[in-house]
């Protein structure tokens, strides 16, 4: 209907949050640098504006790595998935309202726990729950929302800059997307908590006079998700279980493994539940479907499509294989190769068999070889020893690339790297290997990752300049959940000798949580009861127990006992790096 013009949000601060024009460069023919495929599925995802799905359903596609739906209801609109900043949702909804009116927001829906789908909630409720607004996710919503971006949020945040190519340029050399969409926004990351939670397939809601009927998805691209149907509207909302790329089974971000065998026994369901009920499709991501046959036409490609490498996968576990063979042996038939929306974009074949393996046999392959190798320094040691030294090794490296096996060429430089990091020739020389692998790239997220290393190995490391931990995500954090975060940041070896009680009793909650740091784990149980043998006890709310944790002091923490505890509990407490070492030691 419209775009966006210029396709440019910014912050209050006048910073750019997302450039949706920064890839007006995707235009005409393929480049020599950038995978034909890619560079269709680029142009494609690129288009940004406000789009008519049917009647009273619209998207805003190309404004963040997401899409943003918007039903029209009785009194206002409901707002489905809006986007990770709330700076772009605010710009979608400013879009939507410019050409359908100045509607309020009377509802919003999660459709599942991950931060392109919940991140920008504050530009489209800028107060919250406010005035009774209905906020619907389905269960487990919010656990799933909040342990994903803290207890290892720090290594999948520097692990998403690569990614997504967050630092690359983005041009027909750089990033040119992500396969599901072009990249993430910058912008403030906000959670409203859900009021009302989605339990059971079937169940049915009203939202401001629009019937929702729900699928509910667990374990599928998303520890919680759900699909749902508008079947006044005769509109199917497929969450991310269904997009035009093939997904990933395990993110390289880094991510639990997902289950592909439930992920397609859903589609089968999706098909039985709405197959016959719907004239459009869409999803968080890319553009919708039409027409009754050709949906049942996508779930049904789709679900062959997880549940063959599922299957494949394991025959080939029960014959001997392993993850990295199977990765070289595994196929699609070609009627499913050939379908654009099982295309590896973003998920790959290859890492995705690896994840299925993951899922059911771990790390261990199980050659004694591998059961205790050395760690990566002390091994590429050994391999640049083995191999004459690191000017011998980087020779070998180049007669690799010029028979063209890329691939053992980075192996090898990868060595003399890690071996020796100062060493230029090594450095200048992978880089270049990487360049030519992202080039040649149909996953957007493999190019992503070996044009930032690439580019780390030339340039090193730039300091991230965002994260999904906000102040919003941090308050949806339950009190275990936040006691949870400090252990898992215990430095263990600093805290052998450490023994301490303490009692943090938050009276808004009617609890106490007993905390014990011993043999450097830091452990706790909650009851209704102080304990009279703590060595200190801490009163205080929420957002105070928040700001300690943050390192502000105890600004109006009432303290009995001996406080110094606490800083020696804070003491032995790690802060993460968000900017580590990936492709250098």
């Amino acid at each position: 209907m419209a775009a966006s013009k210029p396709g440019v949000v910014k912050n209050a601060k006048g910073q750019v949050v997302y450039d949706a024009d920064a890839y007006g460069f995707l235009k005409g023919a393929a480049p020599d640098t950038v995978h034909k495929s890619l560079w269709r599925q680029g142009k494609l995802v690129a288009r940004q504006g406000l789009y008519k799905v049917t009647d009273r359903v619209y998207q805003v596609r190309g404004l963040d790595l997401s899409n943003m739906t918007v039903v029209e209801g009785e009194q206002g609109v409901i707002v489905i998935d809006p986007l990770i900043s709330a700076e772009t949702a605010a710009a979608a909804l400013k879009l939507y309202r410019a050409h359908r009116g100045d509607r309020k927001v009377t509802g919003l829906i999660y459709t599942h726990p991950h931060v392109d789908h919940f991140g920008g909630c504050r530009g489209v409720l800028p107060n919250g729950a406010e005035d009774g607004v209905p906020v619907l996710a389905p269960d487990g919503f919010l656990e799933h929302a909040v342990s994903e971006n803290v207890y290892a949020g720090t290594a999948m945040q520097r692990r998403s800059g690569y990614m997504y190519g967050a630092q690359l340029p983005k041009s027909a050399v750089g990033q040119v997307g992500c396969g599901l969409g072009q990249t993430v926004s910058l912008g403030s990351v906000g959670l409203i908590p859900p009021t009302r939670s989605v339990e059971r397939t079937g169940q049915v809601e009203v939202v401001d006079g629009v019937r929702f009927e729900f699928q509910m998805t667990p374990g599928t691209e998303a520890p919680a998700e759900m699909n749902f149907l508008l079947p006044d509207l005769r509109a199917l909302c497929m969450a991310e279980n269904a997009t035009h790329t093939m997904h990933n089974i395990i993110t390289l971000r880094g991510a639990q493994v997902r289950d592909a065998r439930q992920w397609a026994r859903y589609l089968s369901e999706s098909v039985t539940l709405f197959g016959g009920r719907a004239d459009v499709a869409f999803a968080s991501h890319h553009w919708p479907t039409w027409g009754g046959e050709l949906i049942v036409e996508l779930l049904e490609q789709q679900r062959d499509l997880y549940a063959y490498m599922h299957d494949q996968t394991l025959r080939l576990i029960n014959a001997g294989w392993t993850g990295r063979e199977i990765a070289e042996e595994v196929e699609l038939p070609p009627a499913l190769a050939e379908v654009w929306a099982n295309r590896g974009y973003y998920g790959s074949l290859s890492h995705n068999v690896k994840g299925i393996y993951q899922r059911y046999m771990g790390w261990f392959d199980g050659n004694p070889a591998h059961l205790w190798e050395h760690p990566p320094v002390e091994e590429a040691k050994r391999y640049v020893k083995a191999l004459g030294g690191r000017t011998a090794a980087v020779a070998r490296a180049r007669a690799f690339v010029r028979e063209g096996d890329l691939r053992f060429a980075a192996t090898l430089l990868n060595h003399v790297v890690f071996a020796d990091p100062e060493y230029e020739v090594a450095r200048a020389e992978l880089a270049r290997v990487y360049t030519r692998l992202g080039r040649g790239c149909e996953n957007a997220v493999w190019r992503n990752f070996y044009l930032t290393g690439a580019q780390e190995l030339r340039e090193g490391v730039r300091e991230a300049e965002t994260s999904v931990v906000s102040s919003d995500v941090l308050l949806a954090l339950d009190v275990d959940q936040l006691i949870d975060s400090v252990a898992v940041r215990v430095n263990g070896p600093r805290a052998w000798e450490v023994r301490l009680t303490m009692d943090w009793c938050l009276p808004s909650l009617g609890k106490t949580w007993h905390l014990t740091l011993r043999h450097g784990v830091l452990t706790y149980r909650s009851d209704t009861k102080a304990d009279p043998g703590a060595g200190v006890t801490l009163t205080m709310t929420k957002p105070q127990l928040l700001a300690m944790l943050a390192g502000k002091g105890l600004g109006g923490i009432e303290v009995d006992g001996d406080v110094s505890l606490l800083r020696t509990l804070l003491g032995v407490v790690d802060k993460p790096d968000p900017n580590f070492a990936i492709v250098t030691p």
